[in-house]
This record gives C-alpha cells, sequence and structure tokens, in this order.
C-alpha cells in the first residue's frame, strides 16, 4: 500500500511543492511547527532513513541543504532546524524547521496558516533555490 507521501509524488494528492528533482521532492508540512516547516522526501518508498542506500542517503542530505538555505533566505528565523522522525508516516522524511527558540522543535505544537499563506511561502522558498 502507497504511503501518504507516494500518492503526494504521484500527484493524488496535493501539496505546496517548494524543491522537486529526479529522486526528492520537497514540501510545505501542511501542520507546521512553525511558518515554513518543510519536508523532504526520497522519492523511493523506504520506510526508515538507515535502511536507504549511502548514496541516496548522502543525495537526499544535498538536497535538504539547498532547500534549508532557501528557506533561511525566505523566512526570517534564527536557523533552520533538522529532525528525523519518521513515526507519522513509513516513509524516510527530513522535517526543516524556522527556529527563532527550541519551542519550534516541539512537535505538539502548530502555527495555523490560510491555503494563500502555504501557497506564497512555498512560491517564495521555490524561488529562492535558484539563488
Amino acid at each position: 500500500m502507497s504511503t501518504l507521501f507516494t500518492k503526494i509524488i504521484r500527484g493524488e494528492v496535493p501539496a505546496y511543492k517548494v524543491a522537486e528533482d529526479s529522486q526528492f521532492l520537497a514540501f510545505l508540512d501542511i501542520r507546521p511547527n512553525a511558518k515554513g516547516h518543510t519536508l523532504c522526501i526520497p522519492k523511493k518508498e523506504v520506510n526508515k532513513i538507515w535502511d536507504m542506500e549511502a548514496e541516496a542517503y548522502q543525495e537526499l542530505m544535498r538536497f535538504s541543504r539547498k532547500v534549508a538555505l532557501a528557506l533561511e533566505r525566505s523566512v526570517k528565523c534564527k536557523r533552520v532546524g533538522m529532525a528525523i522522525v519518521g513515526l507519522e508516516v513509513p516513509h524516510v522524511h527530513i522535517h526543516l524547521i524556522p527556529l527563532n527558540d527550541m519551542s519550534g522543535m516541539d512537535f505538539s505544537n502548530h502555527v495555523k496558516m490560510e491555503e494563500d499563506e502555504f501557497t506564497a511561502l512555498a512560491k517564495k522558498i521555490h524561488n529562492n533555490m535558484a539563488l
């Protein structure tokens, strides 16, 4: 059975995409810890990050770094934090979260965003990927 993320990759479920290449996809988390909270995923469905092939893991980190740098240029924050939890969806995903304090890493807190905010922010991050 396909994961939610595989359905996003296939276009069966909508997402606020910020970056994509042949192997990876980045999109805004719809239950963000902070505005700009982004998920980076491999297009190949793998349950646990440590089950990824070493080269694919390294490429995912490179892709995530590019997205994090674009995120820093797009959202005012002290830094972009990274978390790999993997319990919510059985598909490898890296959380990139704009942080101003440690409470941004508390996954029980979520900020409310409207659809137009998601759309505008996804476009802004996407546009900052080229820099």
